[in-house]
């Protein structure tokens, strides 16, 4: 058997085909998912109209950490919908307050080796425990709850060789910046990010996973490091050590391409608004007045990051013009903090303390003020993400967002001297995070659902003829929050199509959903990357329900491409930018012959432009599946079709 790298080894146990190739449509079982309640209250919808009495999977677990600010009834609605299926239906549910999905399922149920499939983007971050963790839509994590196989395009495997070790003052954040200022947010899709080399062996189990998590901004698949003794030392600390086992690449594995990081030779880097490739060393921008710092998230949250942030700004003060907000990653966190004393250090230098959730990460609270200047240890610095549509956000280490909050200025943390060292706890204490088992007796359990819960939408199967007038033209790298935005009232109606829909492009066009609707629905015109960000599959879904019939565009994001077509969408690559030239907003276009063009395995569709008079083509890259998918109208009726639905 020739040599593999950890990547193929994983897919290996787990059902793929040895002689599987880059870009070739693969099933993979999946052992464990997440959700997170923004997207897993429509996730849950799908898995009961899959009508499967019990989840099949080894662990699923149910999160509240994205819509915990409870202004209204919607969310606390949606807690108890999420709570009560939980129950119900075999999944171990994590309250609102337990933490970040992707640090507390990191911290309690993640194993190496095992396939972790979530309905959030960032769940790579379990690869650095030795996992492999993909996010996806909501619809896939729920077929995956059902039993299965998750459908991806066997991507190719970038060895990532990190050698030496990292400066004072320089951190596994950099290490992931300076991948991002390599590659770009395009330059993972398609591809599997695998560490390995030396350096690899200076990195703790929480500095992987801020790699792997924030590995998703490059559009890869997933990032993988290997299961050795950091990885141990992880699980032991945990309570958990009877899950490590040793996993690691051959080492003449053959890789698709190969970077190199000297991490020796990294420096304090820092992203520029408003994209996370963006990326410069601290000292370029040294000096920028900044009116909020904002610590945590699932990319900087971990006891380590916290604790070095409290070692800094002790015995110190916030500047008096800066406000200096700390969201701990989860309970245990929040709880060690509490008993080092590290958190009177962070009160004490006038730190908000937030609860353990996402929160300004995702625009639920703490909007910088207008034209506002925000430092973020996030993930991502989307125009508008924030909830403050003219504010710049700038993504950094915990180490230089501590110092610059006690400057008032983006400040290079080398200017403090010695570096922070702090020691860690002797456990995790895992066992003092709250979660509730499932019932023993599931048939006595009601489901309870708010009248902000409504039914999914329906679709229909795909019509032979496609006509509608382009509703909007965009550029490149559109993200998932410029088609459905985040913030505290648009999140709130996750499960809520109707009512969302109403904001799709809205911070790109408000009168985008009210035209779509009396047009009848159309087509969406893009560059490249269409879909980058997160798993949303709002993003898809919601469009469909404005009657939205194609996505014509340069390339697309793979998460969002997946989620068009799980709900009836049919993604059409422009293969010659000229041709996206020649479009203009409300031209009419046409297309004849669709169902029998998909359906009969063609690669390339004519588009007429009744406006103009003109034609030219698209390229439909689908596998068989897919094709049935789209026609049959997405992938819950291709599902129940299977099943014998007389419905369908």
């Amino acid at each position: 058997m020739s040599a593999k790298t950890l990547f193929e080894k994983i897919l290996m146990a787990h059902g793929v085909s040895s002689a599987a190739r880059p870009g070739d449509p693969i099933e993979l079982v999946i052992d464990q998912t997440l959700t997170q309640d923004a997207t897993g209250t429509m996730a849950y919808l799908q898995f009961e109209a899959l009508g499967v009495p019990r989840v099949r999977t080894r662990c699923s677990v149910s999160y509240v950490d994205h819509n915990t600010f409870q202004a209204g009834f919607q969310n606390s609605d949606d807690h108890r919908f999420l709570r009560t299926v939980a129950a119900k239906y075999g999944i171990t549910f994590s309250g609102a307050g337990n933490g970040i999905c992707h640090q507390v399922h990191l911290e309690c149920f993640g194993v190496p080796g095992q396939t972790l499939l979530g309905s959030d983007s960032h769940t790579s971050t379990g690869g650095g425990l030795g996992m492999i963790a993909i996010g996806a839509g909501g619809l896939d994590v729920a077929l995956a709850m059902a039993g299965e196989p998750f459908r991806l395009r066997y991507p190719e495997v970038v060895r990532v060789r990190l050698e030496g070790a990292l400066s004072a003052w320089v951190t596994a954040k950099d290490i992931v910046l300076e991948i991002l200022r390599r590659v770009t947010v395009k330059g993972g899709v398609g591809r599997v990010f695998e560490y390995c080399g030396p350096g690899v062996k200076t990195l703790a189990v929480p500095e992987r996973a801020t790699i792997t998590n924030m590995g998703a901004e490059s559009g890869a698949t997933t990032s993988i490091f290997p299961s050795d003794e950091a990885t141990r030392a992880f699980l032991a600390f945990q309570g958990r050590k009877e899950a490590w086992r040793a996993l690691a690449p051959d080492p003449d594995a053959e890789y698709a391409d190969a970077i190199t990081i000297d991490l020796a030779q990294l420096e304090p880097l820092v992203a520029l608004p408003h994209m996370p490739d963006r990326v410069c060393s601290v000292r370029e921008v040294e000096g920028t007045k900044l009116d909020q710092v904002a610590i945590g998230s699932c990319t900087n949250a971990s006891y380590k990051d916290l604790a070095t942030v409290a070692a800094i700004l002790k015995g110190r003060s916030v500047h008096p013009e800066t406000s200096l907000v700390i969201s701990p990653g989860s309970r245990q966190t929040l709880a060690l903090l509490a008993d080092s004393g590290a958190l009177r250090h962070m009160i004490d230098a006038g730190a908000r303390i937030l609860e353990c959730a996402c929160g300004p990460c995702i625009g639920i609270g703490q909007s910088p003020p207008t034209d506002g200047r925000s430092l973020r240890t996030f993930n991502r610095n989307f125009k508008g993400r924030s909830g403050t549509l003219s504010a710049e956000l700038y993504l950094s280490s915990p180490e230089v967002a501590a110092v610059s909050a006690l400057k008032g200025e983006i400040t290079d943390p080398r200017s403090l001297g010695e570096p922070i060292r702090v020691p860690m706890p002797e456990s995790g204490l895992c066992g003092g995070s709250r979660f509730l088992k499932p019932a023993e007796d599931p048939a006595r359990i009601e489901v309870i659902r708010g009248p902000n819960i409504q039914p999914l939408p329906e679709s229909r199967p795909m019509p032979e003829r496609l006509e509608g007038e382009v509703l909007i033209i965009l550029g490149d790298d559109i993200t998932t929050d410029d088609i459905m935005p985040a913030g505290a009232h648009i999140l709130a109606l996750r499960s809520n199509v109707p009512e969302i829909a109403k904001y799709v492009f809205s911070h790109r066009d408000p009168g985008f959903a009210k035209r779509a609707l009396e047009s009848g629905g159309g087509f969406i015109v893009a560059g490249k990357n269409y879909g980058q960000g997160s798993s949303r599959e709002h993003a898809a879904l919601a469009p469909m329900a404005l009657g939205v019939k194609g996505v014509l565009a340069l390339s697309f994001a793979r998460i969002h491409r997946s989620n068009l077509i799980n709900f009836g969408i049919l993604p059409m690559i422009i293969e010659n930018p000229k041709d996206l030239a020649a479009i203009e907003q409300a031209d009419r276009l046409v297309a004849d012959g669709v169902t029998a063009a998909v359906k009969g395995g063609r690669t390339r569709l004519q588009i007429l432009n009744a406006t103009r008079g003109t034609f030219f083509d698209v390229s439909i890259e689908l596998d068989d599946h897919e094709r049935q998918v789209v026609v049959s109208g997405g992938r819950l009726n291709h599902f129940r079709r299977k099943q014998g639905d007389p419905a369908f």
